[in-house]
């Protein structure tokens, strides 16, 4: 038989091969299979193009994808099939998909995403999902989606069941149309309020951070990230970058080991533990190294010894920092260090990860190796997710799940809960429903966008309650008068004789004041908003000054992202309620607090400095600063750490240690007994602070080590019980081993950091 013959028989063959039932679902394809079978096959038949391909998801506000929602819809199809960009094949997924190209409603967010993983899976070579992801900073942000309080709001309630409740509420909005991954779920600690992205985070301590971020992590990713009402965290920005030079934004965090492993790296250890399968890398250079290009931190500290298995994301133009840090030339050069430091996925259009990569690999400079790596742990999340074998959503179950009346119930309960009492001289809160007028005056009394702060969607359907509209719920009987007064920031409108006038000829005003967020124009708080002081903006003290001048009581209500140095109200206004980015329901919430059909139950998750000089500020410092005084002010806060009054009051008694001696390798149960000895139904907030006395480096003077919240009624009392282990009495020594040293500890409780209850202390041998 001719060789031309046998060459038209076997190529005849190989054809009936591929048409036959047993080649029609390769083994990647058959559920059957072990995952890292199905990676393996799956990797062995890609092109590097596909490959780099499944490295990009883009955020949608890019302009390659479109200039509007429409065109961005079109590009994000084109994406998805690979005929975007032609230097990559089809796409790995989108980042903010949602709220850029889908300002509509849940059901109609799910049939797009349905239609693009019919495209993925029908259209493309090898039938690979999509795998979207969102931001989740405070609820899914993208229209049609429950707004919940931001941050320290979130923070201030000290309530680890409800910050569960909060995720998991998100997890389930966004799974339900069609995304898969939760980003921006900030739980490094806020270390300076100046950086405008720190409005973001919880806490300024690493252990409340710690306790927020695996409840993040129970809540929406659970145990089953597969569910169809769970979702991958994407926690953020790792390491950290809330303590940059100067406050400003991506500035270089000059931070040492001992800080970064005592500090920073606690929350994201407990979020790890508990099964996060997201972080993103973050902007600064930590001691002198970009984290984009850092193998130390994105691949020894997070995989080989925190144990992380999911994806590393890039930050927005993040591969970008190694060009402007100067340590690479270029995006094509940005992109092989940063694939070899182990970062996974690019979320912008940068080179470094499309055309650059692709031309780093065939040259030599990078090995498929490594790309082979970046994307096996990509593959390895859509399997994770379930996305091969169920890749569709149900558009009336989205509708259905979107914004119901249960979730909306829970941000109001939370903006409640965190929702801190600062002052209330001569009892002023409550107010009397009875009240027969009203002013309310301020830029932030009714103005929705204020009030929920940043990262949220840029088209919101539904109503947003203010302040002024709670009042006017609360007291329908009353005139409320409402007066803007001036503006956050600008000069104009100047309106502080009118509401002089308006509080004068009221039986009380209420002032509410404090930033303006991300998305407005000029913006005080939020990403991209530093500031270098912490004093109120514009013409805002003017205007709160002029109103107090009226003779009237005056109740001032801070909305906001960061403390504010609010010296001259703490001075000469009788009450102030800090509610922080409160939410949708946020007004509501707020009239609750001030009518007293709430009482207020938040305690500060951060320190509130008198002045942006005492910057640094918390209340876990060392020793050695209390051995110094400003000449110009005291250095002690306007309100410290754990700080927040409630209109009932609570006794401490009786702490009892269950050893005074253990070794270094045993546990001290703590239990005190707690009071309601006021006339209503309160909660208070216990927290255990511990000091270890002397010890081989320097420690701070007190650290959070335990905190219970608990609900009493009047005369009510209840034992609380906390149990110290080698985890929390074990420290960094000078070797930078983490142990437990030999030595007296004290133990605190109290309901702040400086109001301490009751003291006592036992031995480690």
């Amino acid at each position: 038989m001719r060789p031309k013959r046998l060459l038209i028989i076997a190529a005849g063959l190989f054809c009936l091969s591929i048409l036959s039932p047993a080649a029609e679902k390769p083994l990647y394809l058959d559920p059957s299979q072990p995952v890292e079978k199905r990676i393996e096959d799956l990797l062995a038949r890609m092109t590097l193009k596909e490959k780099a391909g499944q490295m990009n998801m883009p955020c949608v506000y890019i302009g390659q994808l479109g200039k509007d929602p429409v065109a961005k819809q079109e590009g994000c199809r084109r994406f998805t099939l690979g005929a975007l960009i032609e230097d990559i094949g089809p796409g790995g997924g989108f980042f903010t998909l949602a709220d850029n190209a889908l300002q509509v409603g849940a059901r109609a967010q799910a049939l797009y995403f349905n239609e693009l993983q019919k495209l993925a899976i029908e259209k493309t070579r090898l039938r690979i999902p999509l795998l979207q992801s969102e931001e989740g900073t405070h609820g899914v942000m993208c229209s049609d989606k429950t707004v919940f309080p931001e941050g320290l709001a979130i923070g201030s309630t000290w309530n680890m069941d409800l910050v569960r409740q909060i995720y998991a509420t998100a997890a389930r909005e966004a799974r339900s149309v069609g995304i898969h991954q939760l980003y921006t779920l900030v739980v490094e600690p806020n270390r300076d309020p100046r950086l405008g992205r720190n409005e973001e985070g919880f806490s300024e301590d690493p252990y409340l951070c710690a306790r927020i971020a695996e409840s993040i992590v129970r809540g929406a990713q659970g145990y089953d990230v597969s569910a169809k009402d769970k979702v991958v965290t994407g926690l953020c920005h790792y390491p950290g970058q809330s303590q940059p030079a100067s406050g400003l934004e991506r500035g270089a965090m000059h931070i040492s080991d001992r800080m970064l492993w005592e500090v920073f790296l606690p929350s994201w250890a407990a979020g790890i533990k508990a099964g996060a399968l997201g972080v993103m890398a973050t902007y600064p250079a930590i001691d002198g190294v970009p984290t984009h290009a850092s193998a130390k931190i994105l691949t020894h500290i997070l995989r080989e010894q925190l144990g992380f298995e999911g994806l590393v994301l890039s930050e927005g133009g993040g591969i970008g920092t190694l060009v402007y840090e100067r340590v690479a030339s270029s995006q094509k050069e940005a992109g092989q260090i940063a694939l070899r430091a182990g970062l996974d996925v690019g979320i912008s259009h940068e080179s470094g990860y499309m055309k650059g990569l692709i031309e780093s690999v065939e040259e030599g400079k990078v090995s498929m190796g490594d790309v082979d790596r970046a994307v096996g742990r990509i593959l390895r999340q859509k399997f994770r997710l379930g996305l091969f074998d169920h890749p569709y959503v149900d558009p009336e179950e989205a509708a259905r799940l979107a914004h119901t009346k249960e979730n909306q119930n829970l941000a109001l309960r939370t903006a409640r809960e965190g929702i801190v009492l600062l002052k209330n001289d001569q009892n002023l809160l409550p107010l009397n429903k009875n009240l027969k007028s009203i002013a309310v005056i301020g830029p932030n009394a009714d103005d929705k966008r204020n009030q929920l702060g940043d990262y949220v969607p840029r088209r919101i359907l539904q109503d947003i309650v203010t302040v002024l509209a709670g009042v006017r719920g609360k007291a329908p009987n009353a005139k409320v008068t409402y007066v803007k007064g001036c503006d956050v920031l600008d000069p104009e409108p100047n309106q502080i004789t009118e509401a002089q006038k308006a509080a004068r000829e009221a039986d009380v005003a209420i002032v509410v004041l404090g930033e303006r967020h991300m998305g407005t124009p000029r913006a005080t708080d939020g990403e991209g908003s530093d500031v270098a002081s912490l004093d109120l903006t514009g013409r805002q003290e003017e205007l709160l000054e002029a109103v107090a001048a009226a003779g009237k009581p005056t109740v001032l209500v801070l909305v906001n992202g960061r403390p504010l140095s609010v010296r001259w109200a703490a001075e000469h206004i009788p009450t102030i309620v800090e509610a922080w980015n409160c939410g949708e329901r946020g007004g509501e919430a707020v009239a609750d607090v001030l009518f007293g059909d709430y009482n207020p139950s938040g305690r500060l998750a951060i320190t509130v400095p008198r002045h942006s000089g005492q910057l640094p500020m918390y209340y876990n410092y060392m020793p050695s600063k209390a051995r110094r005084r400003y000449v110009d002010m005291p250095i002690t806060p306007l309100w410290e750490f754990g700080y927040g009054l409630s209109y009932t009051k609570f006794e401490y008694a009786n702490l009892n240690l269950s050893s005074k001696e253990i070794g270094t390798r045993g546990s001290v149960e703590v239990s005190v007994e707690v009071s309601n000895v006021g006339s209503r139904t309160g909660e208070e907030v216990l927290q255990l602070y511990i000091n270890d006395v002397v010890s081989s480096v320097t420690r701070p003077v007190k650290e959070l080590k335990g905190f219970q919240k608990i609900a009493l009624g009047p005369g009510e009392k209840k034992t609380v019980r906390f149990t110290l282990t080698p985890e929390e009495l074990a420290f960094y020594d000078q070797n930078m081993v983490r142990r437990v040293e030999p030595g007296t500890f004290n133990v605190m409780v109290g309901s702040s950091s400086e109001q301490i209850r009751l003291k006592g202390s036992f031995e480690v041998r």
